[in-house]
């Protein structure tokens, strides 16, 4: 089983950047699709991007659009969320699922990811 593991989070000001990481122990990530999401506090879990097996093919929340950009390396074996233009609203943990066999990144619920990892904090202060 693919334990992702994340990485990179941290305090930022309003406007601001952070990239996450998202590593593999065990197996690698080439093989599976790669959804972001975030929780923030007393609220349900949000998607936020997402990435097919191949790299070629990215999804972004509406919120997030033109400001994050999810991308793999595969040679290094992760994936990250690079965040741009950070607004406190961006304040969550963040995490890192890794797709089912079925998934291929696009329209991929919550459920459709097998694997997570424990999260990092994102703090934006205004």
């Amino acid at each position: 089983q693919v334990q992702p593991v994340e990485s990179g989070g941290g305090l930022v000001q309003a406007g601001g950047s952070l990239r996450l990481s998202c590593a593999a122990s065990g197996r690698t990530l080439e093989n599976y699709a790669v959804g972001w999401f975030r929780q923030a506090p007393g609220k349900e879990s949000e998607f936020v991007a997402s990435i097919d097996r191949t790299g070629l093919y990215t999804y972004h929340a509406t919120s997030v659009n033109g400001r994050f950009t999810v991308s793999r390396d595969h040679a290094r074996n992760v994936v990250y969320l690079q965040m741009d233009a950070l607004k406190p609203e961006d304040t969550a943990v963040y995490y890192c699922g890794i797709g089912r066999d079925y998934c291929a990144g696009y329209g991929c619920s919550i459920a459709d990811y097998g694997s997570w990892g424990r999260g990092t904090q994102v703090t934006v202060s205004s």
